[in-house]
């Protein structure tokens, strides 16, 4: 995945969680392990930009609504009953689907309380995360335990920051997570916007998702919802945005002058029937977009290679087939997401130097075959079953499809279970 999307059968060396060589006839130093991917694809570990690891449980509990109706009668009420166990459980079984379908770093915003234990079940799993608390204060309409004060939102947001930021071999990392404008004071995303700055944090939001969720922030603050983020101060290169549906010419502009981040995520867009994104029009600006999955509640799957194809069959609709060609969303899917991040520098692309986050796809299945161009491939014809083995940091974690720091079988019944005592705390 380098700019020339070169694409040869090599060698990739890996030390001390780094990769160091990429080569023909590479000769490993003596007592390496050496995994024989011949006939295989080798591809850097995806990364997903928009996830919610605490929605994991919800899956099938807020089936076919639109997204007002489908956060106010099942996310929030879902989100507000969480503890620190059911979180526990969201994440590993997040984490397990996650890691077993190639993706390696996620960009997360949680609920609004008990985000050390999010932190906490991340640093065993050994996928990289950047995870934000998410931050509501100002909607009437959510649950009592998801109101916060404005002072003690920025408060614990930066308390996060201070314990867990640089984690784990700097494999976890924080950012800010304000959820939207409808559900934050301007208070609150101003001093989000000054915090960001001083601390060198990500800011992780939603924006033009939704028609009825642009009405309520033009009624309220007499801007579109662009322009807006960008009067608060929310609009620049450390600013990720995930939906961006609705934009105008004036909003794509702004968004490329300002180099936000665009996180896209078709199939949560078509499952609530929010529409499809201007994508083509905004890699024609020169924007940044990157893809995610969005959570569990509202795809229903966790799956990049699923992300992928609807990514460039969506746009093809929308403005001719090969608008948006395979090659550029595994692209998308890699170095944009570890660019969006501020990443690029350590994740991303095959070479030497960087942190060795690397996929191991088969690519002999009858459902691959003839397989006469890589990116085609991967984006149109391959599943996530065909992940064989995950490596983060250089430790693999799925080998030969199974997953090696825990046992997924548990985590499947923990998860489960968990999910039925927390619907019935929601009374849902």
């Amino acid at each position: 995945m380098n700019g020339a999307f070169d694409a040869f059968e090599g060698d990739v060396l890996v030390e001390g969680g780094r990769i160091t060589a990429v080569g023909r006839s590479l000769v490993p130093p003596a007592g390496s392990r050496i995994i024989d991917a011949a006939g295989d694809y080798l591809l850097p570990g995806f990364v997903q930009t928009h996830i919610h690891l605490c929605q994991t449980l919800f899956r099938g509990y807020a089936d076919d609504r639109a997204l007002l109706e489908w956060l106010r009668t099942r996310i929030w009420p879902m989100e507000a009953a969480h503890t620190p166990t059911s979180l526990k459980a969201s994440v590993a079984l997040a984490a397990d689907e996650l890691l077993r379908g190639g993706t390696t770093t996620v960009l997360t915003m949680e609920t609004v309380h008990d985000t050390d234990a999010v932190f906490e079940a991340l640093a065993p799993l050994g996928i990289r995360a950047v995870v934000g608390k998410c931050m509501m204060d100002a909607d009437a309409e959510v649950p009592r335990r998801l109101l916060e004060q404005t002072q003690a939102s920025i408060d614990e947001s930066v308390a996060l920051a201070r314990r867990w930021h640089g984690q784990a071999d700097g494999r976890l990392r924080a950012a800010f997570a304000p959820r939207f404008a409808v559900s934050c004071s301007r208070e609150l995303l101003e001093a989000v916007a000054v915090l960001s700055r001083e601390h060198g944090l990500l800011v992780h939001s939603h924006a033009s998702e939704n028609r009825s969720e642009i009405e309520l922030v033009r009624a309220r603050t007499g801007l579109g919802n662009i322009r807006y983020l960008a009067d608060v101060g929310l609009a620049d290169r450390h600013v990720c945005l995930a939906h961006c549906v609705w934009l105008d010419a004036e909003e794509q502009r702004l968004i490329a002058e300002r180099r936000v981040q665009v996180l896209h995520c078709p199939g949560s867009n078509l499952k609530l029937g929010s529409g499809i994104a201007p994508i083509a029009e905004l890699r024609r600006l020169g924007v940044s977009v990157s893809l995610g999955a969005d959570g569990a509640a509202c795809n229903n799957s966790l799956d990049m290679f699923q992300e992928m194809r609807l990514a460039a069959t969506l746009q093809a609709v929308r403005a001719g087939p090969g608008v948006l060609p395979a090659r550029e969303v595994v692209s998308m899917a890699t170095r944009g997401g570890a660019a969006a991040l501020g990443l690029d520098a350590e994740i991303g692309t095959i070479e030497a130097g960087k942190r060795a986050d690397l996929i191991l796809i088969r690519r002999s299945q009858p459902h691959q075959v003839p397989d006469p161009d890589p990116y085609g491939t991967l984006v149109y014809a391959t599943r996530a079953t065909d992940v064989r083995t995950v490596l983060v940091g250089g430790e693999i974690l799925i080998d030969d499809s199974r997953a090696v720091r825990w046992e997924s079988a548990e985590v499947v019944q923990t998860g489960r279970a968990e999910a039925r005592a927390l619907a019935a705390r929601a009374g849902i």
